[in-house]
């Protein structure tokens, strides 16, 4: 096939644009490093809420409180961290995949806020509301990671290669 040796015009004009982190401590993109703490609170979060549910202990409230509340304030900082690369990076601004993370993000930002304020200000039990706001934002995390993870290993963005390689 004739087509098949052309290359897509589109995708070449994407992948000019420069794609390197300016939100970054001695080469390594801030982003990256910070949303490894909310991942693991939202899951912890979780696995709070699962053991009220099975032991109706509790402490477990307030684990779930704490972890929740951590996970949503160190969601904002790597989301103001994503989006600073999001808006002033071109070669990050011009793929989809950058998009659908950040969308997938501050929707996930925005179930933590509601799952934290719900719980410090008592307006909802954390069974079933507190439990389904944290599912949901399980799956949030997951999408954000899957198109997050879409960026660094399809689209390179945030690595640092080596001369030699």
């Amino acid at each position: 096939m004739e087509t098949a040796d052309k290359e897509n015009p589109v995708i070449s004009k994407v992948e000019e644009k420069d794609a390197s982190s300016v939100v970054a401590v001695a080469g390594h993109p801030l982003h990256a490093m910070m949303v490894h703490f909310p991942i693991a609170l939202v899951f912890s979060t979780l696995g709070a809420d699962i053991m009220y549910w099975w032991g109706a202990d509790a402490f477990w409230l307030r684990v779930g409180l704490w972890t929740t509340g951590i996970a949503f304030f160190s969601a904002i900082a790597a989301g103001l961290a994503g989006s600073a690369e999001l808006f002033l990076v071109p070669g990050i601004r011009a793929r989809v995949a950058s998009w659908a993370h950040a969308i997938a993000g501050m929707s996930l930002i925005a179930v933590c806020g509601a799952n934290w304020g719900g719980r410090f200000f008592l307006q909802i039990e954390v069974l079933p509301h507190g439990l389904l706001l944290t599912a949901l934002a399980c799956v949030l995390t997951g999408l954000a990671g899957w198109h997050g993870g879409k960026l660094i290993f399809d689209h390179g963005i945030g690595l640092m290669v080596s001369p030699k390689d």
